[in-house]
């Protein structure tokens, strides 16, 4: 097991992705008829008679559904009603249609969806450039990445920062297929993903208030108050992204059937909107957050993973692979000769070093500036015994970066 500084918090194990739960399709015993029934209604089938009180027979949305339906229960008060939901669920996988397939993944991992819609020109036979479901896929990421980094923190700008936790949760998150790149759904599962589902919608509804106050007064002031939702850089770059090329985009988050809405939400909210004539405002928010975000005074320990300098003596830049103090993976940071002798000579015998500064924010929070205090770190054996193997591989490029900071050894 591999051993840190006691100030790096541990990282959680993540489940072997045999043991996921989508990958085994629902059993009739674990759906509950109402779920179904409501996740039917949300993706487009229509409900078209049943015996009142007992089933209802329900459609796929579109044209042409009218040939395949399914009987679903109400309740689970009639001896029949498994048999109803076996065969519902049977039918739903051999549809093959998105509308039956979304279903199908909200039943095996109960999620909040989230849905994105991008207005754009038909071509022949309703067919969409290739680049379009690329382009909505990436919008999507971005916004969803935005949404978790800002369940890290609150920020108007990240950066490098809270990176690798947020890309973490984005791994809980599964994405159903996209129709002809205009619209797509992410499902949050519920036991993780909530938190990212809560901040998206809460930062989506404060950017549009944020955009409609500046569209109608000309300031900005809104867009300051919208951090405490989750509204960052990296949400406007998002919107810019998914509407542009549009005739307009929306986006909704809808709880999954079955759970309470989250303190604070509605239960059922419209989707929110967003037009070309918004993109100029997101532009100017996206500028004032990197603008504005301050620079952050951090203690950082850290691995020296590349050391490089003009010269045989004077100042020098060392690269360090984050340990604990900062919530991005890498710093660069310049430091004086006798600072970097020390940083050589620690990384030389397997240790870590320490170091004061504050983390800038051009360049995405991954410089340090005005460092100052580099000193070893005591590690355990194990963690010392990495970072020699490190050492090893990588002895050639530091003696050439180093010169005779590593003679005076000796």
């Amino acid at each position: 097991m591999r051993n840190r500084p006691s100030e790096e918090p541990l990282r959680q194990v993540r489940p072997h992705p045999g043991d996921q739960p989508w990958n085994r399709p629902p059993h009739p015993a674990d759906v509950d008829p109402a779920v179904l029934g409501a996740l039917l209604h949300r993706h487009g089938w229509q409900r078209r008679g049943g015996a009142a009180g007992r089933y209802g027979r329900w459609t796929p949305p579109g044209p042409g559904g009218g040939g395949t339906s399914l009987l679903v229960p109400e309740s689970r008060a009639f001896p029949d009603s498994d048999d109803l939901l076996g065969e519902a669920l049977d039918a739903l996988a051999r549809n093959g249609t998105s509308a039956a397939r979304e279903v199908l993944i909200s039943l095996a991992v109960p999620s909040d969806e989230i849905r994105w819609w991008r207005d754009t020109p038909s071509g022949p036979a309703g067919a969409a450039p290739w680049s379009a479901g690329e382009h909505l896929r990436g919008a999507a990421r971005q916004m969803l990445l935005a949404a978790a980094l800002a369940t890290r923190a609150r920020a108007g700008y990240y950066g490098a920062r809270h990176r690798r936790a947020a890309t973490a949760l984005l791994d809980e998150v599964l994405v159903g297929p996209a129709a002809e790149g205009r619209t797509l759904t992410a499902f949050a599962p519920v036991p993780t993903g909530r938190p990212l589902a809560v901040r998206l919608h809460q930062a989506l509804h404060a950017a549009r208030e944020a955009i409609d106050y500046q569209r109608a007064t000309g300031g900005m002031d809104a867009f300051d108050g919208a951090v405490e939702a989750g509204v960052s850089r990296e949400l406007t770059e998002a919107l810019t992204t998914l509407v542009r090329g549009t005739e307009g985009a929306r986006v909704a988050v809808a709880w999954a059937p079955g759970t309470q809405a989250p303190d604070g939400c509605a239960s059922a909210a419209e989707p929110v909107e967003f037009s070309p004539g918004d993109l100029p405002v997101l532009r100017e928010a996206a500028a004032r957050y990197l603008r504005e975000e301050p620079s952050v005074p951090v203690r950082v320990t850290g691995a020296v993973v590349r050391m490089r300098r003009s010269g045989p003596g004077g100042e020098g830049t060392v690269r360090l692979r984050v340990l604990a103090g900062a919530e991005v993976p890498h710093v660069r940071v310049t430091l004086d000769e006798e600072d970097y002798r020390i940083a050589g000579h620690a990384h030389l015998v397997g240790l870590p070093v320490r170091v004061h500064g504050r983390l800038e924010r051009r360049g995405g929070f991954r410089r340090l500036t005005g460092a100052s205090g580099v000193v070893p770190v005591q590690v355990d054996e194990g963690e010392r015994d990495r970072l020699m193997k490190a050492l090893q591989e990588n002895l050639d490029f530091f003696e050439e970066a180093c010169g005779e900071a590593y003679g005076d050894e000796d």
